[in-house]
């Protein structure tokens, strides 16, 4: 990675870039080409050989199999092993790129991230304006398969680290581990290592016809047990060579191990990849025991809804009551009609031209909890939802020409109330533009965040009107 290379910037391909290759499982021939792609974006498959051309989200929600590397699926289009490209993205930094194929699975190649990291580095990558949001964690967040005594487990960090441990009572592999302490080191520590499985597995696989597209360069084959001559020749059969052998290290046929610990480092370069199916870039040190593709699938869609439950909190503004207002009520009045007892926002602490945030202070004296309620007094949910409304007409209104506005409701979408707002409590008022104002029409979602915690949320449509 480039020592200029900003983290918190997104980034994409400095140019489109193709390389064609031989799906592992599918055996078809595949023309893959990545393309640049705009901000926020992210990582998406399309199909260009399929009616429509579907485009396929790189998400864990649209995971369909594991079987034999992670698959993705949207109606009848599918994209299988997109993990090694994943890895390598995620190496690489790219945030935003359209990868399209003319098959259903990613070339194999030698079994490893690095034609892709070659791929990449030749096509350039480029910063881009927008800035990269991570995401952090505040707490250890767990996953257990007990029949497949996988342990993994995502701790906060200031940095995105990783630790694999494989143990497959083999004598060949034994106990190995492998790490990555800063992704900078991925394209020279991890991408190069292959793919592996054991012979057992390999067999398995060609009595069922499930490897059309295996070679003996695209992967290291462990041996741990005696193999007849029999199958000897129908390996080297199957794999058009001459001769199959194996090595004095338990290996068939294959080159030396580029690394001593090479299925270890694999077994990382592929969680690399299925936690990019988060669709979120996180800070996390990721401690994964034996691993595999289905479990790392799991365990990617336990964070993404940590991310997600949590992701609003990363907003919440922080309001300091001893700065002046940039609205003071005097001046909320001369710009909203509104008056007691329907004057729901007291001062305006923020103002852009894009979101503002006002504050509601709650007490018990409020008209509406003598009769909502009594004895168990709770603010009105529509009562919130106007708050939000008058603090965005200030936005609105702030934004017009000179002269005397009115803003009136058009429309309220995906209103969702998650806590009570109760006397005492602090209402903060965060409106901001979904879209640029256009003939008076202004789009802007709200959220009331009370004690930290999102309480109200909903799309809000109005209208601004200039008043005669």
């Amino acid at each position: 990675m480039d020592i200029n290379f900003n983290p918190d910037k997104q980034h994409t391909l400095g140019n489109a870039i193709s390389i064609s290759g031989t799906g592992l499982h599918t055996g078809i021939l595949v023309d893959m080409t990545l393309k640049p792609a705009n901000p926020g974006f992210g990582t998406q498959f399309q199909r260009i050989d399929l009616p429509q051309q579907p485009i396929i989200k790189a998400d864990c929600d649209l995971v369909t199999d594991t079987s034999r590397g992670t698959t993705l699926q949207v109606g009848d289009a599918k994209v299988c092993t997109v993990e090694h490209v994943l890895a390598a993205l995620v190496g690489m930094g790219v945030d935003n790129v359209l990868i399209e194929l003319n098959g259903p699975e990613i070339p194999i190649i030698d079994g490893s991230s690095q034609p892709f990291i070659e791929l990449i580095d030749k096509a350039g990558v480029i910063e881009q304006e927008a800035a990269k949001a991570w995401y952090s964690l505040d707490e250890n967040i767990y996953h257990y398969d007990e029949a497949k005594r996988v342990e993994m487990v995502a701790l906060p960090s200031v940095d995105y680290q990783i630790t694999t441990l494989i143990d497959f009572n083999s004598p060949v592999l034994g106990t190995q581990h492998a790490g990555l302490k800063t992704m900078k080191d991925f394209t020279s520590e991890i991408a190069p290592c292959r793919t592996f499985c054991f012979l057992h597995e390999l067999e398995a696989l060609l009595d069922n016809d499930l490897i059309k597209g295996g070679d003996i360069n695209n992967a290291i084959v462990v041996v741990d047990k005696q193999i007849s001559d029999e199958e000897m020749t129908r390996l080297a059969k199957v794999f058009k060579r001459d001769k199959i052998e194996v090595k004095t290290e338990g290996y068939l046929n294959n080159l030396e191990l580029r690394f001593p610990n090479e299925p270890a480092r694999h077994k990382l370069l592929d969680v690399v990849g299925d936690l990019a199916l988060i669709g979120y870039p996180i800070k996390a040190r990721i401690i994964a025991n034996r691993p595999g593709h289905s479990t790392n699938v799991e365990f990617a869609r336990k964070i993404k809804q940590y991310i997600r439950k949590n992701k609003q909190l990363k907003d919440v503004p922080v309001y300091n009551p001893n700065l002046p207002p940039v609205f003071n009520l005097e001046k909320i009045e001369k710009t909203l009609p509104h008056r007691y007892p329907f004057l729901l926002v007291d001062k305006i602490t923020e103002l852009t031209d894009k979101h503002i945030i006002g504050i509601k202070n709650v007490t018990f004296n409020e008209w509406f909890f003598q009769g909502h309620f009594p004895n168990n007094p709770v603010m009105p949910g529509v009562l919130q939802i106007e708050a939000l409304a008058q603090t965005g007409g200030i936005l609105c209104i702030n934004s017009m020409p000179q002269g005397t506005y009115d803003t009136y409701f058009l429309k309220i979408d995906n209103c969702k109330f998650k806590q009570k707002v109760v006397p005492g409590d602090t209402m903060i008022l965060k409106m901001e533009l979904v879209s640029p104002i256009r003939r008076g029409i202004c789009e802007m979602h709200g959220t009331v965040y009370v004690n930290g915690k999102v309480a109200t949320e909903a799309l809000l449509v109005a209208q601004v009107v200039k008043r005669n």
